[in-house]
């Protein structure tokens, strides 16, 4: 690494300026200078990715240990450690004779087999969880091994095993101390020893610890990728590929379980306060244009069935239904869940405590060079792998020979629509059947699904559609939102089916939900959702919030510059409800190279936030008043202020440099719609990621920035309902490592993924741990960043020794100012010159 090559470096050119004390202190500056310059180098090649920091001989070769005195591990984030036998009962010893042979040369054989139990210390508690399990560095399947895990909990009793050995009243509880316990041990596999064993550890924050942490602040996450024609299922499913040739479908790691068994235990406990899941489900759209659209359920290929659960959706088999495209001999995505394995993942979710929100959600999979009409061009060709939401009229608003505002557009709408009716679907033995008109389209796809929640034993919350702007603005006249009607009657449908006790809602794009505005001269402002908002059958504002929070730029000339850094949690918090779309906006393209921002203003009517798609508190705090072409009208639109909680049924940020600049940018190669944030660089960045979730955590679990309604007596965003995206239901880090199975895997990196970074930790919230033990209050992090992926010292350390790693690692300095310890990450920037008077 550049750091500590520049640093070694700068410490030898340092000490050699004099000796003694001189030479000393020129090492000194001379290591620091380097480690900076390294620092930065190593940022411009690598990004600000979490990192995984070690310390000790013990760890570093990974031995199971059982030394007396031996100090106790201390780990934050995630680490992999070797355990401490603490306990050991004796070895058991079994035999088994066999005959072999007939009449008197009968040979008898005896086998001996020993199991041994043990228990292993691991670090001080409490921890979140242990994740896999290494037995003489292979991998153990959890399920074969009988591990009790002890977290380290302040009321965590003694061990029944232990108990039963030694004497009830005999054995301590370990309080404190993460430890686990392997009853009757098998030694066979081991050549009849105690192999060498390491765990993946995993340490949040504290009980008690300020800050907010991303481990303990998810409470809701869309559970992705929403294809994977078994990858829900809880049943082992595999293709027979011929005599003795058997693929597994979804068990895909070595856990001994499904893919999504292994990521959904991982979830509930890494996060242990997720309490809701949003249920991502799949079928495809092959047109933008809405009146030729079909939406349907396909797979990846329509030759092999799988063993142990048949594909059928909607009552199309798996010889019946469409195969998706391929690219470069693979198909783009999986194939839409199966009907069985979808109810067996709510069952599973159900269980498990997890509110279940079922989430429809539309892949569109036009390739590359097609010559579909392209709505917003009116030339063939539409792009490759659109967003969902850019289906509208044959020809799009603006474009000449639109239908836009006649009866014909609110034809097209209706198309796309259909005519499914709730009786056509009934029950069956693979999930639910169809028998209505002879249509693929959106109201199948949702009455379908209304009717498997309710064969899969109900959920909590059921959405009835995700980001359709491009449906949702067709006019069939001046006022006329036919897609709008067509949504409300599909929510009394969905009623109808899932009862009174399921809340519904419609997922709006940020960009979507609060009005229309159509940049045409028109001055028409229109509330167009709000008729769907205030139908007696929504519960709740569905938004998926992808809102800029930061307009950073390189280098410190821009007008962002004077809060120090992009990772500055009061900079991204401060934007939340502020910045862009709240105080400003940039009118044309040169305007927002140049930085030249414009007022939000409303000089007619003195109503600002109606042009605010960030001001949601008076957006639902105040009546609303439609202004066709320009002019407010006197009556409100039925939306009656503060009536529904808002739900962010998405919210997310990439792991990528500068994404707080554009949250909703993604990169995926495949898509027309991949795309880097402005102004970022494409480097990895989970820092960043990280700061954007903890100052959501932070801004609204703030009562002072989500207000209370008198209507329904609970706060404007309820957090427990703020969906992160994503989680993935494909276990980490088998994805994204296994890049031959999903091809995906690529888009991990830099992409919007929790799995494999909700553990990490904030380099300032690890600080403040370390310097607490010893007894330091008075301390500043402000102007600290990075993100521990991992960290281990052994417990007994002085603050310093377990702080040095830290900022050679991370490059920061310790400062004291005024009786306050400061912490403050390393720039590489010059502060200014210094002249020869200001040297000693």
């Amino acid at each position: 690494m550049a750091t500590i090559v520049l640093s070694a470096i700068g410490a030898s050119i340092g000490g050699s300026i004099g000796g003694g004390v001189l030479g000393l202190t020129g090492a000194v500056i001379g290591r620091a200078v380097g480690a900076t310059v390294g620092r930065v180098i190593d940022q411009s090649l690598l990004g600000s990715g979490s990192r995984a920091v070690e310390t000790g001989k013990i760890d570093r070769f990974r031995l199971t240990g059982a030394s007396e005195g031996a100090p106790v591990a201390s780990v934050w984030g995630r680490m992999r450690v070797p355990g401490q036998v603490i306990w050991a009962s004796r070895f058991k010893e079994e035999s088994k004779t066999t005959s072999s042979g007939k009449g008197g040369g009968r040979q008898k054989t005896t086998t001996f087999s020993y199991s041994v139990s043990l228990a292993l210390a691991l670090c001080e508690g409490e921890i979140t969880r242990v994740g896999r399990v290494w037995a003489d560095g292979k991998e153990l399947a959890l399920d074969e091994v009988g591990m009790r895990v002890y977290r380290g909990t302040g009321d965590q009793m003694p061990d029944p095993k232990i108990e039963a050995v030694e004497g009830a009243g005999n054995v301590p509880a370990y309080r404190g101390t993460a430890y686990v316990v392997l009853e009757d041990l098998p030694l066979g596999p081991f050549g009849n020893r105690v192999p060498q064993f390491t765990f993946e550890v995993l340490r949040g924050a504290q009980p008690g610890s300020p800050g907010s942490d991303l481990s303990k602040g998810v409470r809701a996450v869309a559970l992705v990728p929403g294809t994977g024609e078994y990858g829900l299922a809880t049943t082992p499913v595999h293709y027979n590929e011929g005599p003795g040739i058997n693929r597994s479908a979804n068990v895909n790691s070595p856990s001994g379980m499904t893919d999504f068994e292994t990521s959904l235990t991982a979830l509930t406990e890494e996060a242990p306060n997720c309490g809701a899941v949003s249920l991502v489900v799949s079928w495809f759209g092959d047109d933008l244009s809405a009146g030729t659209c079909s939406i349907k359920p396909k797979v990846e290929q329509s030759v092999r069935d799988g063993v142990g659960m048949r594909w059928s959706v909607s009552g199309v088999s798996r010889s019946e239904a469409e195969a998706l495209p391929a690219l470069e001999g693979r198909s783009v995505y999986g194939g839409t869940p199966a009907d069985a394995s979808v109810i067996e993942a709510i069952r599973e979710m159900n269980v498990r405590g997890q509110a279940v929100m079922f989430y429809p959600f539309i892949l569109m999979e036009q390739m590359a060079g097609n010559s579909l009409l392209d709505p917003y061009s009116g030339h063939p060709g539409q792009p490759a792998l659109p967003w969902r939401g850019r289906i509208t009229t044959s020809l799009a608003a603006g474009v000449a020979g639109s239908p836009h505002q006649t009866p014909a557009a609110a034809g097209e709408g209706g198309a796309v629509f259909g005519n499914a009716a709730p009786d056509d679907f009934a029950g069956g033995p693979l999930g639910v059947d169809y028998d209505g008109p002879p249509e693929f389209s959106y109201r199948r796809f949702i009455l379908h699904y209304a009717h498997l929640c309710v064969q899969a034993g109900g959920v909590d919350a059921f959405c009835i559609g995700s980001e359709m702007p491009g449906l949702t603005r067709i006019r069939a006249s001046a006022t006329d939102f036919p897609a709008v009607e067509a949504l409300r009657q599909l929510a009394a449908d969905v009623r109808g089916i899932l009862g009174p006790e399921v809340r519904i809602g419609y997922a709006a794009d940020w960009s979507e939900y609060f009005g229309y505005q159509p940049q045409d001269g028109s001055g028409d402002v229109f509330f167009n959702l709000d008729p769907l908002w205030s139908d007696p059958s929504i519960d709740f504002i569905g938004i998926d919030n992808y809102m800029p929070v930061s307009d950073w730029r390189d280098g410190d000339d821009h007008a962002d510059a004077v809060w120090g850094s992009i990772y500055n949690l009061e900079y991204l918090k401060g934007n939340i409800a502020g910045g862009e779309g709240y105080e400003w906006y940039y009118h044309s393209p040169e305007a927002e190279a140049i930085q030249l921002r414009t007022p939000i203003t409303d000089d007619g009517y003195g109503e600002p936030w109606v042009f605010r798609y960030k001001d949601l508190v008076n957006w639902w705090s105040n009546a609303h008043h439609d202004r066709p072409g320009g002019v407010r009208q006197a009556t409100p639109t039925d939306w009656v202020p503060g009536s529904k909680p808002i739900w962010f049924t998405e919210i997310g940020c990439a792991a990528v440099d500068k994404a707080t600049n554009q949250p909703n940018k993604f990169l995926d190669p495949k898509s027309s719609e991949s795309a880097l944030p402005k102004y970022s660089s494409g480097a990895r960045d989970d820092l960043l990621q990280m700061q954007f979730l903890r100052a959501v955590f932070e801004y609204w679990d703030d009562p002072a920035n989500n207000p209370v309604s008198a209507v329904y007596g609970g706060p404007m965003v309820e957090p427990s309902r703020s969906f992160i995206w994503a989680w993935d239901a494909r276990p980490y880090p088998f994805f994204p490592g296994n890049r031959e199975l999903w091809s995906d895997g690529e888009n991990y990196g830099r992409g919007h993924w929790l799995n494999g970074r909700i553990s990490a930790r904030a380099l300032s919230a690890v600080i403040e741990e370390i310097c607490s033990r010893a007894g330091v209050a008075h301390l500043d992090t402000s102007r600290l960043y990075g993100a521990l992926k991992g960290y281990g010292a052994a417990n007994g350390e002085t603050a310093r020794a377990a702080l040095q790693p830290l900022m050679l690692a991370y490059g920061f300095d310790a400062v004291e100012r005024d009786g306050l310890l400061s912490f403050e990450s390393r720039t590489g920037k010059s502060l200014g010159p210094l002249g020869d008077s200001e040297m000693v």
